[in-house]
């Protein structure tokens, strides 16, 4: 973790915590950030959650993240949600090219790259994953991967003018309890800074990359103590608040030294 950079822990509820059980966890993230001035916590729920979350975490300044959005700021795309809803319901975050996304319903990395664009015109700072899949990285192309994946967004990043993030993500590792070592991330990580540095030595200085795969409170301090990770995306671990501190609490102690 560089001091440069302010750590981020943003934890993805995906397809759980969609109403009351929502606002109790969020009630909870919001008791617990007060122990954790160095780090930025944010909260991602389910779409019907969010703006009960945001008024829950206001307060606190927990900020909150949308899961995905739709490019187009209005229209008809039903079931789809728009950057400027997302700002209405207090959010000012949103994931983008989650793994999931990826694989099951279809984003590619120009879509990714759209949405990405579409986050930053309405206000909306992107958390964009990158990440690659057991098959890649056992064949020795993780770098090659997850290069195209960032160049696809880079120029989008590059003309942000509010906070911006990637998160890397091991697919092999999402809800597995497998999660790479250190040395893996920062591997990764370190390559994806230097591809940011290629394109702009500002957006790679201020970026902040993610590690989300597996991350848990005993691993949190090996893998958030590498040189180029700022943070996590917490996937499992954020459905209860205990063990989304103890990430937190990570990040804290080795944010203060």
């Amino acid at each position: 973790m560089n001091p440069s950079r302010r750590p981020l822990i943003c934890g993805n509820w995906k397809m759980n915590h969609g109403g009351p059980s929502g606002v109790e966890l969020a009630m909870a993230v919001a008791r617990l950030a007060k122990a954790y001035p160095r780090v930025d916590l944010a909260v991602a729920p389910p779409f019907t959650a969010l703006a009960a979350c945001a008024h829950e975490c206001e307060a606190a300044n927990v900020a909150v993240a949308a899961q995905d959005l739709h490019p187009g700021a209005s229209g008809a795309f039903t079931g789809e949600v728009s950057g400027p809803m997302l700002r209405d319901a207090g959010c000012t975050w949103v994931i983008v090219g989650h793994s999931e996304r990826r694989q099951r319903f279809g984003d590619t990395d120009a879509w990714v790259a759209e949405k990405a664009a579409a986050a930053l015109s309405h206000g909306l700072s992107p958390i964009v994953c990158v990440g690659e899949k057991l098959a890649e990285r056992e064949a020795g192309t993780t770098l090659t991967v997850v290069k195209v994946q960032v160049d696809a967004v880079v120029d989008v990043l590059a003309g942000a003018t509010q906070p911006v993030a990637i998160a890397y993500e091991p697919v092999w590792a999402i809800g597995t309890g497998k999660n790479a070592t250190p040395a893996d991330a920062e591997e990764v990580h370190a390559a994806i800074r230097g591809w940011l540095h290629d394109r702009s030595p500002g957006l790679a200085a201020r970026t902040r990359i993610l590690y989300g795969g597996s991350l848990k409170g005993d691993n949190a301090p090996g893998l958030l103590g590498c040189a180029n990770v700022d943070g996590g995306l917490i996937g499992g671990a954020s459905l209860d608040a205990v063990a989304f501190g103890a990430i937190a609490q990570a990040a804290q102690a080795i944010a203060a030294g």
